[in-house]
């Protein structure tokens, strides 16, 4: 059976994006325009149009608008989980937030990836990798998140720091790129 563009990359494999792929990027957009515009609205109203276009939104979710995405459906949220303005997750694939993590202010987690290779990126191939975030992280202002990572129970990303590796849980990570400080 062949797949579909859209069933590539949701399988984290090398897809070119497509006509249906852009129809769902066309309709995150739409309601990225109307969530964005939402910012007067009561939080509770916010959830509601959370929930109409992310994967999964756990009580008590919040962002705070502006907030940027690929898909959204790809997004998964725990509860209590809360994003401070300006945020962007590229969520070609999955990317989980667990119960009670704080985002703080234009926090970028990427799961979209490119091919390392010239020759695949000239033929409009891409992948992505997906971003697992424990529950009660707490992730500093301006910090970046590399596909495939994992952010294990607990753990804490200091603001602006660029994070290229796994971090276990309990661990305080800084810099750039992050690395564990010591205990």
């Amino acid at each position: 059976m062949n797949k579909s563009e859209k069933q590539k990359m949701l399988a984290g494999e090398l897809y070119r994006p497509d006509a249906e792929l852009g129809a769902d990027q066309a309709a995150t957009k739409s309601w990225l325009v109307r969530y964005n515009a939402a910012l007067a609205l009561p939080v509770s109203e916010r959830h509601t149009l959370l929930r109409e276009r992310l994967g999964q939104v756990g009580k008590d979710a919040v962002i705070r608008p502006p907030f940027f995405c690929d898909y959204g459906y790809n997004i998964r949220l725990g509860d209590g989980v809360f994003l401070n303005f300006n945020c962007i997750i590229l969520d070609v694939v999955d990317v989980t937030i667990g119960d009670r993590t704080q985002i703080g202010p234009a926090v970028q987690i990427y799961a979209a990836d490119h091919p390392r290779d010239a020759e695949t990126r000239r033929a409009g191939l891409e992948f992505g990798r997906p971003v697992r975030i424990g529950r009660d992280v707490w992730i500093g202002g301006g910090a970046i998140l590399l596909p495939g990572i994992t952010v294990g129970d607990g753990a804490v990303i200091g603001a602006g720091s660029v994070v290229t590796r796994d971090v276990a849980s309990g661990d305080t990570v800084t810099g750039n790129p992050a690395r564990p400080r010591p205990k």
